[in-house]
């Protein structure tokens, strides 16, 4: 009897141990997509004006043709989406990604600035193919004025740095933001979309009220109320701009934790993938 009792209580013990295991593995490391929303106010600004920023896809898989994250643009309705990098993978096939902006694009304007993955791929041209044939506009230092809600906005991009590197072509990032900066009509509000916040001291020096960056992944880790992030790359250990919203003095950098699920070589700890919406009133 004793001995029965014994492994009764050692197989309950075991089973509490699965239990706790299942647990940490489901709560700790959440891959469940998630939507941040932030709201800010400009006197630049009289309708609201909502928008969807995607970053850090890598070409990773959201259900059946992007369901679940085509459904999560959807339900916010936004009146457009900018997609900020590292949408295709450089060892991923593109699938996941080409069935995500083809999916976008038919619903809502569209526009896009490069990451560094995607120059890693030395398949550029055909990425840039990709996104034209579905009608997105692509952005290399330059700044467009779009219509939205009655609103003019300035919508400015650049080139990941990367680009000097893996092209013949590329310009460097400060004559791209100055490049940008002269198309913009300064009456307007004036978003730029760039890949990368670490360049947030670069930014400033220019006149734009808000800044859309990825890139830093979250930090990979996290840990709630204390750590907002482990690494980031470019970074580094204990990154200042893992994900989150920054002021400074003339402006706001909101930084996307991305989408980047099983392309990871390291799982996210505490720290759910998410499609960032912004909206301006």
């Amino acid at each position: 009897m004793s001995r029965y009792l014994d492994n009764k209580m050692e197989t309950k013990k075991k089973w509490w141990i699965i239990l706790g295991v299942i647990f940490l593995i489901v709560f700790v490391c959440d891959m469940r997509l998630k939507t941040v929303i932030y709201t800010i106010e400009s006197e630049k600004i009289n309708n609201p004006v909502k928008i969807a920023l995607i970053t850090d896809l890598h070409s990773n898989w959201y259900g059946k043709n992007q369901s679940i994250l085509i459904g999560a643009v959807e339900k916010q309705n936004p009146d457009i989406v900018l997609l900020g990098g590292d949408i295709f993978d450089d060892k991923k096939t593109y699938d996941n990604a080409e069935k995500t902006v083809q999916a976008l694009a038919k619903q809502y304007p569209c526009y896009y600035v490069t990451g560094n993955h995607e120059y890693w791929s030395y398949d550029i041209e055909t990425i840039f193919e990709i996104l034209t044939s579905y009608g997105v506009t692509i952005l290399s230092g330059e700044c467009v004025t779009i219509k939205v809600n009655g609103e003019k906005i300035n919508l400015c991009g650049v080139d990941d740095p990367d680009v000097i590197e893996y092209t013949e072509y590329g310009i460097g990032m400060e004559e791209q933001l100055q490049m940008a900066e002269n198309m913009a009509n300064k009456e307007y509000y004036t978003i730029l979309l760039s890949h990368r916040p670490e360049w947030i001291e670069t930014y400033q020096k220019y006149a734009f009220d808000l800044v859309l960056c990825g890139h830093a992944h979250g930090g990979q880790w996290r840990i709630p109320f204390l750590l907002n992030g482990l690494y980031a790359p470019h970074q580094g250990l204990f990154p200042d701009y893992a994900g989150g919203r920054y002021d400074y003095a003339i402006g706001t950098m909101i930084v996307s934790r991305g989408l980047a699920r099983e392309s990871t070589p390291v799982p996210r700890i505490f720290n759910r993938p998410e499609l960032v919406v912004v909206e301006l009133n």
